[in-house]
């Protein structure tokens, strides 16, 4: 089978195309013949050798893929050979093939395309992780989605929605007509306009109940400023860590060294609260994400959520499916097709 290799940090050229033997699935595992593989930042970081949870090279990345069961690892499972399913990986999702354990696989409903479900369950999830779970959103309160353009924030705001939030985003003025059209009320280009004066003018002077930030370093900082009194900042990536194409080391100091040091005591008189959130550090959660999952398929095969796929690529163009998602290109998901 074909798969991407990552084979030493860097720029996107640093992935290779390889072949290497069919993988069998172990005790509770389900092997996928891959037809869509979702891309993340996450992938990026990796690559670039900035996200600690990767693997040691050289790795395959990929945490989502969509496609048909293929084979069924020893013992009793609840899934069948054949089925179209969904599955969140660990790595190992750029293949032809994907070994993922079955309490991470899902079945797709009719109205998802390959493409559709391998781009959905990393953003969706960590979108409801972020806000049902931690922040606890309630229909009225506001909602401000940093990046509103990428997975996450695409996901973001749709969930926001569907609380019957107020939904605020950045992105740049590109991308602020395909945002409007999934049902954000403002959208602002925080590069060219003053964000905490649009974001006073737009409530009142009173601040946002919720911001969802995954740029981290000084943007969190801002982020705190920006909420009224009982609010919630999550703060779910360091993408600020990234720009252009290299690491660039002394940019990631300069983001490590800026980020803030929230102080109990200021949270307690602020009457605010930060969380932090890594996906990928949830595996171990399994009754929560197969609730989250259900849920969310369940909206999607009401088609009260939809997976908006930017672009695709094939798997052997994955360079170019990294240069994109690094030009900040996209309004949703890259997906890799096999």
């Amino acid at each position: 089978m074909r798969e991407i290799v990552v084979t030493r940090h860097g720029a996107p050229e640093v992935m290779e195309i390889r072949e290497r033997p069919i993988p069998e699935p172990g005790p509770g595992d389900v092997r996928i013949r891959v037809k869509a593989a979702g891309v993340n930042f996450a992938d990026v970081l990796a690559r670039m050798g900035l996200y600690g949870d990767a693997p040691p090279l050289p790795f395959v990345p990929g945490y989502e893929v969509s496609g048909y069961i293929d084979a069924l690892g020893p013992g009793p499972s609840r899934h069948e050979r054949g089925r179209h399913v969904v599955a969140l990986t660990p790595f190992g999702g750029y293949a032809e093939y994907a070994v993922a354990a079955s309490d991470f696989v899902w079945n797709v409903p009719p109205p998802l395309s390959h493409n559709e479900a391998a781009a959905m369950p990393v953003t969706f999830l960590t979108g409801s992780v972020a806000l049902y779970r931690m922040a606890n959103l309630r229909s009225g309160e506001s909602v401000l989605v940093r990046s509103a353009g990428g997975g996450v924030g695409v996901a973001a705001v749709q969930l926001a929605r569907l609380r019957r939030a107020t939904v605020i985003g950045t992105a740049s003025s590109a991308k602020h007509s395909a945002l409007r059209s999934l049902g954000i009320d403002h959208v602002i280009d925080d590069r060219r306009a003053d964000l905490e004066a649009e974001i006073a003018r737009i409530t009142n002077g009173r601040g946002v109940d919720v911001v969802l930030d995954p740029l981290g370093g000084a943007s969190l900082e801002q982020s705190y400023r920006l909420l009224a009194p009982l609010g919630r900042l999550i703060s779910y990536g360091t993408q600020s860590c990234v720009d252009g194409f290299e690491r660039d080391d002394a940019r990631v100091q300069r983001v490590l060294d800026s980020r803030p040091r929230f102080d109990p005591l200021d949270l307690m008189r602020a009457n605010k609260g930060v969380f932090g959130l890594n996906l990928g550090h949830l595996w171990k959660e399994r009754r929560y994400a197969a609730w989250a999952m259900e849920a969310l398929l369940t909206d999607f095969a009401g088609k009260r959520l939809r997976a908006v796929v930017s672009k695709t690529f094939p798997l052997a163009a994955a360079v170019s499916a990294h240069a994109c998602l690094q030009d900040r290109a996209n309004v949703g998901k890259v997906v890799l097709t096999i």
